[in-house]
């Protein structure tokens, strides 16, 4: 069991890495597609254009992640308003159709992973290297982190599938 929780974990960093990273300005949605800037298996929930948090790119090295090996974030973005105290993630994690996770989560709390706290504001850059276990099950991941102020207004909504062979 501690196995299986620690895959979606990481998992969940990875995501919450991205909707918590940050960047100038939002890429434009010119073909309709929804994937987050950059090198990632990353993708928005919704047209980004209302998301207080712009997303310039992340980018995952290598993508996709490999278990057993060492995976770097690197993230670019922008928060239009102050992020303060009381932001929160709604996070899932499935596998498969199996749900793992359904949580909600402190957004500040969180930061404090990449060293940063709130508030959260202005143009963010960062770097974060992580090592994923070698004992993760084969299969296809889906997370989903969905961001809000403590006021409940949206900061951005990922998507990620993730596939370990």
């Amino acid at each position: 069991m501690k196995l299986t929780l620690s895959v979606p974990l990481l998992l969940s960093t990875l995501v919450a890495s991205k909707s918590l990273l940050f960047g100038n300005q939002q890429q434009p949605l010119v073909d309709g597609s929804l994937s987050v800037p950059g090198d990632n298996p990353l993708s928005f929930c919704a047209d980004p254009s209302d998301y207080i948090l712009t997303i310039e790119k992340v980018d995952l090295d290598p993508n996709p992640p490999e278990k057993g090996k060492a995976l770097q974030i690197k993230a670019k973005g922008n928060f239009t308003q102050k992020i303060e105290q009381d932001a929160y993630i709604n996070l899932s994690v499935k596998y498969g159709l199996i749900t793992l996770i359904n949580t909600q989560a402190d957004l500040c709390e969180q930061m404090k992973e990449v060293d940063e706290s709130c508030p959260l504001e202005g143009a963010k850059d960062f770097t974060k290297d992580v090592t994923l276990p070698k004992q993760i099950p084969a299969g296809t991941y889906t997370v989903l982190a969905d961001v809000y102020t403590k006021t409940d207004v949206q900061v951005t909504c990922l998507r990620a599938i993730v596939h370990f062979s």
